[in-house]
């Protein structure tokens, strides 16, 4: 079944201790969507200036994204200049101009209105909202969120969770919301508040699914080097969904096993800058980790 990612597409400028790359290809739904391709057909929902890069359309296309939702306004496309530190959980935003994504309104084409599943990636939980309004009944629906729109739009986003089927978000973001002094707490709490499942990341730490009626806890894939932490959490919610259209199933038991492939292909994409790792990155590839992945972690 195919899926349906909604967010933001940009342009990036990332750079690192040792390494600076400028015109890379960014956005949350960039990274999700490349992410999603792996496993199921992927319909894009975005906006673009008249000035984004042949090649990066090129990379969509040749991971046969749809890309009817995919619209071209006149003006510059939305760009984010970042650098880390040497340690790479701590970031600093140098510049950011949302161009034509300052107006971004989501037009979900007719062609894809009947999508049964569904990715609201990382954009404001008001246009995550209009993006449901335009769909026709989906069968599984999933946001991404982050702590600025708990700071700034906390009533929309408790607004979203009543229509969604399953939160992901990291483990401070969820104390935030919650006001819950731990992620066992919060996800508990979020699950409440109308979502089926949450899922609580934790970084190095690994990630938590929860559901009313059980809970399962996943290592992250040990890595000696990080070259780019940028969009990882995109590319995880990405490879998740995918995976569950793949079975045309979200149950906990699928979305168990999604959790191992939306983590490993996470780990690939921070081995190189913006999408060069999943650009090369095999099927093969995903499955020969996932063996190793599951032994070690005693899953297999």
């Amino acid at each position: 079944m195919p899926v349906l990612v909604v967010g933001s597409v940009g342009i990036d400028h990332i750079k690192t201790q040792t390494e600076d790359h400028p015109e890379l290809l960014g956005g949350s739904a960039s990274y999700a969507a490349v992410s999603a391709s792996f496993y199921a057909p992927v319909r894009l929902v975005g906006v673009v200036g008249n000035d984004f890069p042949p090649q990066h359309r090129a990379l969509y296309e040749a991971k046969k994204i749809d890309l009817e939702g995919l619209e071209v306004a006149d003006g510059e496309t939305f760009r984010w200049t970042g650098q880390y530190e040497a340690d790479m959980n701590n970031r600093k935003t140098l510049s950011l101009a949302l161009n034509v994504f300052e107006h971004f309104s989501p037009k979900i084409p007719a062609s894809y209105k009947s999508t049964d599943f569904v990715l609201l990636a990382n954009i404001a939980p008001a246009l995550q909202s209009q993006v449901l309004d335009q769909i026709e009944k989906p069968k599984f629906v999933v946001a991404d969120t982050m702590d600025l729109w708990i700071e700034i739009a906390r009533p929309d986003l408790l607004a979203l969770l009543k229509r969604i089927d399953l939160l992901v978000l990291n483990d401070s973001e969820a104390k935030a919301l919650t006001e819950e002094g731990t992620a066992i707490q919060a996800g508990k709490k979020l699950l409440t508040w109308g979502p089926k499942f949450v899922i609580v990341k934790k970084g190095e730490h690994g990630a938590i699914l929860f559901s009313k009626e059980k809970l399962f806890v996943l290592p992250a894939f040990p890595l000696d080097t990080v070259f780019d932490p940028t969009g990882a959490g995109d590319c995880f919610v990405g490879a998740l969904v995918g995976y569950c259209a793949s079975k045309g199933d979200a149950s906990f038991a699928t979305l168990k096993e999604a959790l191992v492939h939306a983590t490993l292909v996470a780990s690939f994409n921070v081995e190189a800058f913006s999408l060069r790792r999943l650009e090369k990155l095999t099927k093969a590839e995903i499955e020969a980790r996932a063996v190793e992945f599951k032994e070690a972690a005693g899953l297999a």
